[in-house]
């Protein structure tokens, strides 16, 4: 991959992973809920799926559901309604004043994976990456050095920044500026 390719990509991935949507809102909630190191295992979980879909993108598995409608329609349906039981369980419980469950690490992780892998933003933000990125001529496996390092980077750093905005934290720590801005200082 060329440098300036791999800056085209880098740009068209930092615009992929900043764009709200289900994974920062689940980064956004955790962070509010339960704070940014508590909230670790989630965004460990969405590398983990990035990870995922990646491989399997080189693979030519995500091309393939792409393809064909009836298993992209049925990934997206599957991924709607998880989110709509996520959104009808929280609305079902919006008057109760409840002690939510404590949320160990791993419901945290699987929580966040499984929002992860139902996503279709997901499946066809790795479509359009690997479709306009990945150049025919150069063996797949000898340019995903590039681009796995440069998307896994950026995802836990959007990540963690969706994660730090949700807890109330700042995403860079400035000493003076900080102050003079008003943030509190990260424990």
């Amino acid at each position: 991959m060329s440098v300036e390719g791999w800056i085209i990509f880098a740009l068209f991935w930092a615009v992929f992973v900043t764009t709200p949507g289900p994974n920062a809102v689940n980064c956004i909630t955790n962070g509010m809920t339960l704070g940014f190191r508590r909230s670790v295992p989630g965004i460990l979980a969405i590398l983990t799926q990035a990870t995922a879909f990646l491989i399997l993108s080189a693979f030519g598995i995500t091309a393939l559901i792409a393809a064909s409608p009836a298993a992209f329609g049925v990934a997206k349906l599957i991924g709607a309604g998880f989110l709509i039981w996520l959104g009808v369980r929280v609305w079902m419980r919006a008057g109760r004043i409840t002690q939510p469950p404590p949320q160990t690490g791993k419901s945290v992780y699987l929580r966040a994976l499984a929002i992860a892998t139902i996503n279709p933003k997901s499946v066809a933000g790795y479509l359009a990456a690997f479709s306009q990125f990945v150049q025919p001529d150069v063996p797949v496996w000898d340019q995903m050095w590039v681009i796995m390092p440069t998307a896994l980077t950026l995802t836990a750093l959007s990540d963690s920044g969706f994660t730090a905005l949700g807890a109330g934290r700042p995403v860079v720590r400035f000493s003076t500026l900080g102050c003079i801005a008003g943030w509190r200082p990260v424990s």
